[in-house]
């Protein structure tokens, strides 16, 4: 981990395209600003950890869900073609 002292209004250069500023400190909490492309999504650590096991429960399959599955499907071969 790199560790840097910021004073306000200083800023930190990630790259060419990503700016992180210390915009506020008040009491325990700094405030930062953070210019980036909007391609690129930026979430608190919390939030980041919450998508991550919700998407962890969406991809693990339940056997009693695999049972409703139909046992078979067709195919695109088997399905006729329009004469």
């Amino acid at each position: 981990m790199l560790i840097l002292t910021r004073k306000k209004d200083e800023a930190i250069r990630l790259g060419e395209d990503i700016r992180i500023v210390l915009v506020q400190i008040k009491g325990g909490q700094v405030r930062i600003g953070i210019e980036c492309p909007s391609t690129l999504r930026v979430l608190r650590e919390e939030l980041y950890e919450a998508v991550r096991q919700e998407n962890m429960k969406a991809t693990s399959s339940d056997p009693a869900h695999l049972a409703m599955l139909p046992k078979h499907t067709k195919s695109p071969s088997d399905v006729s073609k329009p004469s």
